[in-house]
């Protein structure tokens, strides 16, 4: 009887020895030191650390946001660290969706027209009204940013990243500013988007309890990856508590 082999899982980043320096005046800062990672197609990924690890650094760069001081960081089979500005504009645009611990709603706009926002230029975009239903405010369409829970708002923004279907999205602290419920709720969103469009899900956080929702652990550290945990089970959000 022959056994069929596991089949690789798909690549979507690469980093090698991915460094960042900043000058400040006559000091440099190094926030990465030698960085080498990979991130696979539909996995949920949780980076963990202190603040000023280089967590968000290293998804900045990955985001197409900020660039390395030496290293490459490969998108799939391109190389992100030789585009210029124009083609890093349509990397975002077209492949990440970012989600950070601030919102960034437009006051002036109702939820349904923040997410339209994006809608209107991507490539492959998503209903505003679906978008906002996988978030679970298919209710809260036409309510401006004031009307909403600050867990309410994080959703939206959710919900805003996403409909353009991105290849992978980014979660810069996503509950940073919330309270353990609402925190919860929004977690359940990102997993939600996770599973049903099988978006390659970085989340950052110094919060070790939410790394036990995502396949793999990195743990970082002064600028380098200490190591690297899979769980053997994903744990859901809403058994999470902190």
């Amino acid at each position: 009887m022959s056994v069929v082999p596991s089949a690789e899982p798909t690549s979507v980043f690469a980093a090698r020895g991915v460094t960042k320096v900043y000058h400040m005046g006559e000091v440099d800062v190094h926030a990465l030191r030698g960085i080498d990672l990979d991130l696979y197609a539909g996995e949920f990924v949780v980076l963990l650390g202190a603040s000023g690890s280089g967590k968000s650094t290293l998804l900045n760069i990955l985001g197409g946001l900020d660039s390395p001081t030496s290293g490459s960081v490969h998108y799939r089979d391109r190389e992100l660290t030789e585009f210029d500005d124009a083609a890093l504009t349509r990397y975002r645009r077209d492949h990440v969706g970012f989600v950070f611990q601030f919102y960034n709603l437009i006051p002036s706009l109702t939820a349904v027209e923040n997410v339209s926002l994006i809608t209107e230029i991507a490539r492959n975009p998503m209903d505003p009204v679906e978008a906002l239903r996988m978030v679970n405010l298919g209710e809260r369409l036409d309510h401006f940013p004031a009307q909403l829970s600050g867990g309410e708002q994080q959703r939206v923004a959710i919900a805003r990243a996403v409909a353009k279907q991105p290849d992978v999205l980014l979660c810069d602290e996503p509950t940073g500013a919330l309270d353990v419920q609402t925190g919860i709720l929004v977690l359940e969103a990102i997993e939600r988007i996770n599973a049903a469009l099988n978006t390659t899900t970085a989340v950052i956080t110094h919060n070790a309890v939410i790394a036990e929702m995502a396949d793999r652990v990195i743990h970082v550290s002064a600028g380098r990856i200490t190591s690297v945990e899979k769980n053997r089970a994903r744990r859901p959000a809403r058994e999470l508590d902190w």
